[in-house]
């Protein structure tokens, strides 16, 4: 009897150990240093003094998660959180490539790094197709269009010859939908003037009711064109 119950014990003992050998302790499940990840592969576009927000997420490994900017550098008015949260309103536009890295809370603790690189544009801009120039008695020239939000502009496009004594005359109007990531929308303008010295600004104006928004954009001429009389 005494034997059978030392064998029952011995089992019961082998079979905890395998049981422990088998299933870790539930906080370390899949902990593997090649089941974490950063999961975000790509950063939405911000622009400029509008409010962004973005949770960067990561995979496997043991939460909680500790983010951090190893390299490289944020825009101004952006900032990144230990809890990977971009957020705030960028000032200047460009391309901003950063590293982050994040740690686990595994014992040791894995580590994980990404580049990134988050573009901030202007939501509306405008430029020079074919600059304006004097053709006969007439002043012509095209004016390009971008909207690089992910929503419909509003659009109203106006430009105007100003002469030397500031009598400002349309050589352009049009007002129509500018579709969402739309790049260099050509607008022709031109009109028949009288003799004078002309400055051309092209002003654009884009409303987009569903966020209560209006953009703005312009160009000016830097010299002025000298219509002169015809024969």
């Amino acid at each position: 009897m005494q034997a059978r119950r030392e064998f029952c014990r011995r089992s019961v003992i082998g079979a905890l150990l395998i049981l422990t050998t088998t299933f870790p302790a539930s906080g370390q499940q899949g902990a593997g240093p090649n089941q974490f990840s950063i999961k975000t592969n790509t950063l939405p576009k911000a622009f400029p003094r509008q409010l962004y927000r973005l949770q960067l997420e990561a995979q496997g490994g043991v939460p909680p998660f500790t983010w951090k900017v190893s390299a490289g550098s944020l825009p101004s008015g952006i900032s990144f959180g230990a809890d990977g949260v971009l957020s705030g309103a960028a000032t200047t536009v460009g391309n901003f490539s950063f590293v982050v890295t994040v740690t686990d809370n595994h014992r040791p603790a894995h580590e994980r790094n990404k580049e990134f690189v988050l573009q901030v544009v202007s939501p509306l801009s405008i430029a020079w197709g074919q600059p304006p120039k004097i053709n006969g008695q007439r002043i012509e020239g095209t004016i390009k269009v971008t909207n690089q939000t992910e929503t419909s502009f509003d659009l109203t496009a106006v430009v105007l010859a100003v002469n030397e004594i500031g009598r400002a005359t349309a050589i352009g109007y049009q007002r129509f939908p500018l579709k969402p990531n739309t790049i260099d929308f050509e607008i022709p303008f031109g009109e028949n003037l009288p003799p004078g010295a002309y400055e051309i600004n092209a002003d654009v104006v884009a409303e987009v009711a569903e966020i209560n928004a209006i953009y703005r954009a312009r160009l000016v001429t830097s010299e002025k064109l000298q219509m002169r009389q015809g024969p």
